[in-house]
């Protein structure tokens, strides 16, 4: 019986360390029924490695990506998460700063160790957090909220778009969810990037708006939605050879779609016409940038 009680007990631990992804903590192994001479029989014949303070390695000292990432989270207790930059290489949207793994902890703590930067967000939601790979991780919203407060737009952007070839989020989805994030860091400065890139006029507002704009710049009134060269755009300026093309849910253009508006751009522009590309957001929102780029072409046509 007790041959039969030591193999479960073995076998349950083997589980649990799969999962794990190769680490155990002491306090788990005690809950398992090894004792501390058990413990400590195993540390001396290598079959546990001490990594840190009631953490151990099991078989060998070397650990994978996903066991570190899950050494560092059972090291920080209850309520411990990967997030930030962390969170972003275990989703694949980015890259872990070099040499420090990003903890979040729904709990008020001051743990400071090498290697790790611990955030104590005890109003964080529980709902905030997931399990991939078994490992808790802020979920892809949470972390890109998180990673708009240390990136740089360009990269933010990027992780954005990561994020929805994965079909970990999609912009859309994404730029609703944030209403539930009013008030935490990063969820303004990523508002407003979605919005640049999700923002779309209505085709009567485009009008409404681009219109002035043209005629300030010296233009005449353009014609809207006319078909050039078997391809439909935005504004003709056929006087001055001069097209204008908008463009709104730059996030969602399928491949199909970046190939047709390539092939009509060139197509366009091989047959002598001037083509310029203005966003809805920046006609709605940076007037003055289209009134300049187009006051500068009106010069040279």
């Amino acid at each position: 019986m007790v041959g039969s009680n030591s193999g479960a007990r073995d076998r349950a631990a083997w589980r649990l360390v799969r999962e794990q992804h190769g680490v155990i903590t002491r306090v788990q192994l005690l809950a398992l029924g090894f004792g501390p001479r058990s413990i400590e029989h195993r540390v001396k014949s290598g079959r546990l490695h001490p990594i840190a303070r009631g953490l151990y390695a099991v078989g060998r000292p070397d650990l994978t990506p996903h066991g570190r990432w899950m050494a560092a989270v059972l090291v920080c207790g209850d309520g411990a998460a990967l997030s930030h930059r962390s969170a972003a290489d275990l989703w694949g949207i980015g890259k872990e700063e070099r040499g420090r793994i990003d903890l979040t902890v729904r709990r008020e703590c001051r743990i400071r160790r090498a290697g790790l930067k611990v955030r104590a967000r005890a109003s964080l939601p529980e709902g905030s957090v997931v399990r991939r790979f078994g490992i808790p991780v802020t979920n892809p919203t949470q972390t890109l909220v998180d990673l708009a407060t240390e990136l740089k737009p360009l990269r933010l952007e990027r992780a954005v778009n990561q994020a929805d070839v994965h079909d970990l989020v999609d912009p859309e989805t994404l730029r609703r969810s944030l209403d539930a994030y009013v008030g935490m860091p990063g969820a303004r400065t990523l508002r407003t990037m979605l919005d640049r890139h999700t923002f779309r006029l209505s085709d009567s507002d485009l009008e409404i708006y681009f219109r002035p704009l043209a005629l300030a710049a010296g233009f005449p009134m353009p014609l809207s939605k006319q078909w050039v060269l078997g391809f439909e755009v935005d504004f003709h300026f056929p006087d001055h050879g001069l097209i204008v093309e908008t463009d709104g849910l730059r996030y969602h253009r399928t491949p199909a779609q970046q190939a047709r508006m390539v092939k009509r751009d060139q197509t366009h522009t091989s047959h002598g016409f001037r083509v310029l590309r203005f966003t809805h957001w920046q006609i709605a929102h940076a007037p003055n940038e289209v009134a300049e780029v187009l006051t500068r072409v009106r010069k040279l046509v």
